[in-house]
């Protein structure tokens, strides 16, 4: 089978394609014949040894991917060989094969296509995570989206309004922002052009925002922290922007706030049957409309260094998606 391979840690350009033996599923395991496969924050990390999980080489990146199911491991039974699922599988996904565990796998709904299966499972996954889980998102509530036009962000958008509360959606740009916009946000803060501490007090009375979803860090962390309601809860997703924050506690102290952590993928682990039962919740609202993927750019195998680049650069808005087959 042909690869995206990872030899030595590195930039996108380091990467190779390459003829590689099929993997075999063990007896936990099924046999994925990938057809897409989603391009995340996490593979520009572990391509240069800077993810907390690193392979050992060779390896491939791709944390997520959407095919067919090849061959079932004696110890899974609830999926069959011709299942169309969605599998989360850390890396490994750019490849015309994986192993996948089989707890990591879920089947998809009919109606839904592989390349928006690939981009569904890791955004949507962790934004649903995220917001029922972590923040405890109320009706009602407002809830401030950073980076809002990217895949988790996008995400974090259509399920906060699912979930009835009232979303503001933050981003680097005019064009970043009408993608939010589509996706339902109902405010709307240019931070490159504007104080997001303030436009936040602006838009919320002074009262802050309820929950803050963060996949950006740095600077932006700084601000909204500082525009927090009470008893508000500020999610850790990510750190897109390249610099982890450090909090004055003091700030946590004074709002009665509470800062969280959000890791959707030991969740999943750990807590299998709310895991299943938030995707549940998620194939519903899909089926109904209220969740409308955005994937922007579709790359070819071959070109699976461009797609990690494009989505490093901050050149994507919504999922970019490495199409296999």
């Amino acid at each position: 089978m042909k690869a995206v391979l990872c030899k030595a840690f590195g930039p996108a350009e380091s990467l190779v394609l390459e003829d590689v033996a099929s993997p075999v599923a063990k007896k936990n395991e099924i046999l994925l014949d990938v057809h897409a496969a989603g391009v995340n924050f996490p593979d520009t990390l572990i391509i240069e040894g800077k993810y907390q999980f690193k392979p050992p080489f060779p390896f491939s990146p791709g944390g997520e991917a959407a095919g067919v199911v090849s061959a079932v491991g004696e110890k899974v039974s609830h999926l069959k060989v011709g299942d169309r699922v969605m599998a989360l599988t850390g890396w490994g996904s750019f490849a015309e094969q994986v192993a996948v565990p089989g707890y990591n796998v879920l089947p998809i709904p009919p109606s839904m296509d592989f390349n928006t299966a690939a981009a569904f499972s890791m955004t949507y996954g962790t934004s649903m995570h995220a917001l029922k889980q972590r923040g405890n998102l109320q009706p009602g509530e407002t809830l401030l989206v950073l980076g809002a036009s990217g895949g988790v962000g996008l995400a974090a958008v259509e399920i906060g309004k699912a979930m009835g509360a009232r979303v503001i959606a933050a981003a680097s740009s005019a064009e970043k922002l009408a993608v939010a916009k589509a996706a339902g946000a109902d405010e709307l803060i240019n931070y490159s052009e504007t104080s997001l501490k303030d436009e936040i007090k602006r838009l919320t009375d002074g009262q802050g925002a309820d929950v803050i979803y963060d996949p950006v860090g740095g600077d932006l962390f700084d601000q909204a922290i500082r525009a927090i309601a009470w008893n508000g809860r500020l999610l850790v997703v990510g750190f897109a922007s390249g610099r982890i924050p450090e909090l004055p506690v003091n700030l946590a102290l004074l709002k009665g706030a509470a800062v969280v952590g959000v890791f959707w993928g030991s969740f999943a682990q750990r807590q299998p049957q709310d895991n299943a039962a938030n995707f549940q919740q998620l194939f519903h609202w899909f089926a109904e409309g209220k969740l409308k993927p955005l994937v922007s750019q579709v790359y070819p195998l071959s070109n699976a260094a461009q797609a990690i680049n494009d989505l490093g650069q901050r050149k994507a808005v919504g999922k970019v998606v490495v199409q296999v087959r």
